[in-house]
């Protein structure tokens, strides 16, 4: 699963991989707190998820796989996704991780949660997993290839999507912004992968910039930064075998930046680390026996401050992906996707969720 959480006044909402890279210390239980999140038990979806909501809270189905919304066939395989302002109104923006018809949709949605319509962002790109917001209001649009680019999106549908190739070609597992530092994060999605940072000229402009991966002796905490020779020639020399010396991670996935710290999960061992910017230091924050992010990619968890309350679990091998909050606060959105089982399953879904999202999380 590859999923981003995007802030909306103090309060967002992040996959369940995620809480724990943002809450838990090497000696913690484990558990996020706030008691048990809601969910169904097994059953298809949506219906049982829906029924499922905590009380005063309410979901639909706002796009179906295959089917028209807003005027747009949405597409398969529903991955990142975020929300941005617009004017009276917002949009939400959407991911697809499939090979070559890739790219990112867009739904536009009015004060009263009307859906106003839908529209492409981007499309013919190849596995679009990884997604970020901009503090500018752009849309960040990453592709899990080898030699995956970074599409820079505009999800106004005003301008045509740019691929940022100084910020590295590579297989993008997950991104994510720092405004305080003016870099953006990238891990990568490969057994041996590395982490990257890229420091764009000026911050607003992703078109020229500085690449760099980490580099460090594995299971030191102290890490240095090396430039990367060659970021943007297909077919080269991979970015992680370019730099001697480069830090190792097993599979990079979901990448989160807040108040100097890079916290991001991988994949392949189901650890969670934590990057200090400001000391320069990585540790490990949890391991998870088995690997595999710990298992939870149907959990969302609502964020607020330094509280974590867990509050929908999909059950039944469904995996939920892109969750994020309204500009206000009120409504939350994301895609599920069936379990792989290899008999015929019912279409992914992306679904709106509208409530006290601020009084659940004490924000």
């Amino acid at each position: 699963m590859q999923g981003t959480s995007v802030r909306s006044a103090a309060l967002s909402a992040l996959p369940g991989a995620m809480w724990r890279a943002t809450f838990a210390r090497p000696d913690d239980g484990g558990e996020p707190p706030g008691g048990e999140p809601y969910g169904p038990g097994d059953g298809p979806f949506p219906a049982d998820v829906l029924r499922a909501l905590p009380p005063g809270f309410a979901g639909r189905v706002v796009a179906r796989s295959g089917e028209r919304a807003g005027g747009v066939l949405w597409h398969a395989a529903p991955d990142g996704g975020g929300c941005f302002p617009d004017e009276d109104g917002w949009i939400y923006v959407s991911n697809c991780a499939l090979p070559l018809l890739g790219g990112v949709t867009a739904l536009r949605f009015a004060p009263d949660g009307t859906l106003r319509g839908g529209y492409r962002i981007l499309s013919g790109a190849d596995r679009c997993g990884a997604g970020a917001a901009t503090p500018w209001h752009t849309w960040l649009s990453g592709e899990r290839t080898p030699y995956g680019r970074v599409f820079e999106c505009d999800p106004y549908g005003l301008r045509a999507p740019m691929p940022r190739l100084a910020m590295g070609l590579f297989t993008h597992g997950g991104m994510a912004c720092d405004p305080d530092r003016g870099v953006v994060y990238l891990t990568e999605g490969e057994p041996d992968g590395c982490l990257y940072r890229f420091r764009p000229d000026d911050w607003g402009d992703l078109t020229t910039g500085v690449l760099e991966v980490m580099a460090g002796d594995s299971g030191e905490e102290s890490v240095t930064w090396e430039r990367v020779p060659i970021p943007a020639l297909p077919d080269h020399v991979p970015l992680r075998e370019q730099v001697k010396g480069a830090r190792r991670f097993a599979g990079g996935g979901d990448c989160r930046c807040s108040d100097g710290l890079v916290r991001f999960v991988t994949e392949g061992d189901g650890r969670e680390w934590a990057y200090d910017a400001g000391r320069e230091r990585l540790m490990v924050l949890r391991e998870t026996a088995g690997g595999q992010g710990g298992g939870a990619d149907g959990e969302i968890v609502l964020v607020a401050g330094d509280r974590a309350v867990p509050f929908l679990r999909v059950t039944g091998g469904w995996t939920v992906a892109g969750p994020s909050m309204s500009p206000a606060g009120d409504r939350l959105y994301f895609s599920c996707r069936p379990p792989r089982n290899g008999s015929p399953a019912p279409a992914p879904v992306t679904v709106e969720v509208r409530g006290p999202f601020r009084d659940l999380a004490g924000a």
